[in-house]
This record gives C-alpha cells, sequence and structure tokens, in this order.
C-alpha cells in the first residue's frame, strides 16, 4: 500500500476516524472529570555527609547511589510506617477502626491495613546528584495528605537516630563489661611485676647488664682481630712447612739471606767463567764450588731459623686465640643468665604494658559508644516541610485528553485499516492497475464536474500488434 492509496482510504472512511477519535476523546474527558481529585504533599529531607563530630566518621563527598537507594528503602521500609502509625496515634482513632473493619472484616491488625494504605499512596525519590530525598503523598483531602508527608518524614528521620543509637547502646553494655575484666587483669599483671622485681633485686636502671654487654662486646671484637690475626699466622707456616720458605716475606726482606744470595750469585758467575776457562777440574773451579756449597748451606740454616719463627708466631697467636675464646664463652654465658632473669622481667612488663593498652583502648571505645548511644541529631535533617497543595495533583484533564487524542488517532486508524481490508474498494487508478493488472485507457469524470480538453482527450497507449501483421 503506498502513500497516496492510504490518504485516500482516509478521505473515503473519515467519519469512521472523526467518530472513533471524539469517542475516545469525550469518554477520558467524561472520565477524568468524573474521577475523584487527589492531592500531593511533598517534604524533602537532606542527608549530611559532613563528618560526624562523635564517632568521626566520613561518609564521603559525595552521595553514592547505593547509599541513596538505601535511604529510599529506609523510608519505604514497614518501620518507618509503624512510627508513623504510632506517633499520630491512628489505630485509636474511632472512624480509621470503623473503615478497617469494613476493608478488612476484622481482619489482620489495624497496623498492618494502614501500613499498605500508606506505601501505596507514597512515593519517595531521591534527587538527581544530590543527597535530598522527596517524601510525597497523594490523598482527597490536601492537609490529610501534607500531614502524612511530614508524618513520614519526622518517623524517617526519628529511625535513622535509632538506627545509629540502638547498636551503639549495644556496643556501650559490651564495652563496659570489657573495660572491668582489661582493669582487672592489668592490676594482676601489676601485682606479678612488683613480686618479681622484689624478688630478684631488679630496678628499673640495671647498668650492670650494660657494662657485661661492652665487656662481652670487647672480648669478640678482641677475637675476631685475633683469629685474623692467627689464621695469617697459619697461613704463613703451612707455606714455610711446604718448602715455601724462601718465597715468604720475611725471608726476602731478611739482610743475612740476602747477603748470602749475593755472594752465591757472585760465585755461580765465578764458576761459570772459570768453568769455561780451565774446565771444571782446575782447583779454582773446585775451590769455588766448594765455597759455593758452604754459602748455599749457609742460606738454607739461615732459612730455616727465620721461618721456625713464624711457626712460633703461629702457635703463639693460636694459643691467644683460645684464651680470648674461653673467656668470651664464659662471659656470655653470665651475660646469658642475666639476661635471661631481665627478660623474664621484660615479658611480665609487657604484659603489663599489652594491659594497659588493651584497657586504654576499650575504654576508648567505651566512651565513644557511649557519647553515640546519647546523641539527639541524626545525619538527616528536614529540608522543606509538606504543606497542603493548592491545586490537585490527579487526574489532569488536559494531559488525559491529549493522550486520548494521541491514542485515538492510531485506534481510529488502526479499525479504518480493518475495515477497508474487510471491505476492499477501488479508490484511485493504482488500484485498478493493482487489482486488474491492464492499463487504463481513460477515466470518467465526476457528475458535474468541468471537462477540460486535455481530460476530454487522454493519451491512448500503442496496443500490441497482432502476430503476422505488417
Amino acid at each position: 500500500m503506498t502513500f497516496s492509496q492510504f490518504l485516500s482510504i482516509l478521505r473515503a472512511r473519515w467519519w469512521v476516524v472523526v467518530l472513533v477519535l471524539g469517542l475516545t476523546v469525550a469518554t477520558t474527558a467524561a472520565v477524568s472529570l468524573m474521577l475523584p481529585k487527589q492531592y500531593t504533599a511533598t517534604a524533602s529531607v537532606v542527608v549530611d555527609f559532613k563528618p560526624d563530630p562523635v564517632s568521626a566518621v566520613v561518609f564521603g563527598g559525595m552521595a553514592s547511589p547505593a547509599f541513596m537507594a538505601t535511604q529510599v528503602d529506609i523510608v519505604n521500609s514497614e518501620r518507618v510506617a509503624t512510627r508513623v502509625v504510632r506517633n499520630l496515634r491512628l489505630g485509636e482513632n474511632p472512624s480509621v477502626r470503623q473503615q478497617w473493619l469494613e476493608a478488612t472484616q476484622g481482619e489482620g491488625t489495624i497496623d498492618q491495613w494502614l501500613i499498605a494504605l500508606f506505601q501505596r499512596q507514597m512515593d519517595v525519590r531521591p534527587s538527581r546528584e544530590s543527597s535530598v530525598i522527596g517524601i510525597s503523598y497523594k490523598a482527597a483531602d490536601p492537609r490529610f495528605a501534607a500531614g502524612l508527608a511530614n508524618a513520614f518524614a519526622e518517623a524517617y528521620i526519628q529511625t535513622v537516630l535509632d538506627l545509629r543509637t540502638d547498636p551503639a547502646k549495644q556496643y556501650t553494655a559490651f564495652f563496659e563489661t570489657r573495660a572491668k575484666e582489661a582493669r582487672d587483669a592489668l592490676e594482676r599483671s601489676q601485682a606479678k611485676l612488683s613480686e618479681f622485681q622484689k624478688s630478684n633485686g631488679i630496678i628499673a636502671s640495671d647498668e650492670r647488664l650494660d657494662v657485661e654487654n661492652f665487656r662481652l662486646n670487647e672480648l669478640s671484637s678482641q677475637l675476631v682481630a685475633l683469629q685474623a690475626v692467627a689464621s695469617e699466622s697459619v697461613s704463613r707456616d703451612r707455606q714455610a712447612q711446604g718448602g715455601q720458605g724462601d718465597r715468604m716475606q720475611e725471608v726476602l726482606n731478611n739482610p743475612v739471606i740476602g747477603a748470602l744470595k749475593s755472594d752465591i750469585s757472585r760465585g755461580e758467575a765465578r764458576l761459570q767463567e772459570l768453568s769455561t776457562r780451565f774446565g771444571d777440574a782446575h782447583p779454582q773451579v773446585l775451590e769455588i764450588k766448594a765455597n759455593l756449597a758452604e754459602l748455599r748451606s749457609r742460606l738454607d740454616a739461615e732459612t730455616r731459623k727465620v721461618t721456625s719463627g713464624v711457626t712460633v708466631t703461629s702457635t703463639i697467636n693460636r694459643q691467644r686465640e683460645q684464651q680470648v675464646r674461653v673467656e668470651l664463652e664464659s662471659q656470655r654465658a653470665k651475660v646469658l643468665r642475666m639476661k635471661a632473669v631481665r627478660d623474664e622481667g621484660l615479658v611480665l612488663q609487657r604484659d603489663l604494658e599489652n594491659g594497659q593498652r588493651t584497657y586504654d583502648a576499650i575504654l576508648q571505645r567505651f566512651t565513644q559508644t557511649s557519647l553515640e548511644s546519647q546523641t539527639t541529631q541524626s545525619n538527616v535533617n528536614l529540608l522543606n516541610q509538606a504543606t497542603p497543595p493548592v491545586e490537585p495533583s490527579s487526574p489532569q484533564v488536559a494531559r488525559n485528553i491529549l493522550l486520548s487524542a494521541f491514542g485515538g488517532t492510531l485506534l481510529a486508524v488502526l479499525i479504518v485499516l480493518l475495515l477497508e481490508l474487510r471491505d476492499r474498494r477501488v479508490r484511485s487508478v493504482d488500484d485498478v492497475v493493482e487489482a486488474l493488472g491492464l492499463p487504463v485507457l481513460g477515466v470518467m469524470p465526476k457528475p458535474g464536474a468541468k471537462l477540460h480538453l486535455s481530460a476530454a482527450r487522454p493519451a491512448l497507449p500503442a496496443l500490441p500488434q497482432p502476430a503476422g501483421a505488417d
């Protein structure tokens, strides 16, 4: 279906569109005027996120969606509604009890009936990107709507305060018991420490242990130094005993050994010269060889004398190391005995300090929870009090008529299309071409219409030639 066909259908059945639209708008207007008027009053509260001066709790710079959703759930809770019923004493009102009996035949409780009725008529909405919550109530009486909105706001503030103070009261009783127990444990620790110090003669500033520790450190330093010297002496002794004595520093720096080595060097040079000139059997050659043998013997004797001194030094250093080690072990045992007594006293001292810290922490928490349980200010405050509205919030006749006009138009178009589908008619040239599949040769004018020349002689389309024609 083309748009022109759709318009032609609407033009042909315009009376259906007008009838359906008129009936829809008229019915909506009549129903809107017949409905009882409802008035909506709104009270607003603001949630404060500044640090709590009592508990020093910071809720954050901005209201989180989860926190605001929790506050909305609290306003809609049965606890707040029950407080409203009790604050207004609606259960004691004879007219309210009569309405309850007529509505429920006495089943359930009047509080439950009122809570369900209030929750249906109440609307709670948090403001976008702020910490303000609007509490709206709808009723036929504007003063009653304003009173219920203010009652819910006040009950919500009181409930939030109870949600803070009730746990604080329970914590106060708990910390009070724990504080008494911690104080008794502190007194026992103090008595035990005093008895221990008295029995062992320990005072607060014991300088003897510091002196013994200083002596222990001195012996430890001496032992380390002697170990280094002894290790060096042992290495030099092993070098001397291993046939490498001539390479030791003491041997190399000895003047006698140096002179003997020089004489040997000159004798070997003289021996080589005479051996070349006279041969090995010459008397001078033999004499020089004898002199060289005597010099080497003296060199060996002098080397052994020097290296034996290294061995003696190594033995002495090891003995000194062993002696200092024994003294160090004795001093360490003495210090350990003193520290054992001191450590036992320190354990008792730490127990006393821990008991004092525990008691202070519990006493601080007890004081804080006691203040929190006695607070009379919550973090929710009344921002705007609800006032009786002048204009009703429902029914909104103009809005309902506009919506009914839009819906009635859609309904009328739908009905027209359904009627057209049940009784399909030719309304334009396009309908003839689509239905018969034949070209249109001309269009008869409507009766009384003026006939133009172009319309009287329409152009005929070229007819197909029969088969075999010239």
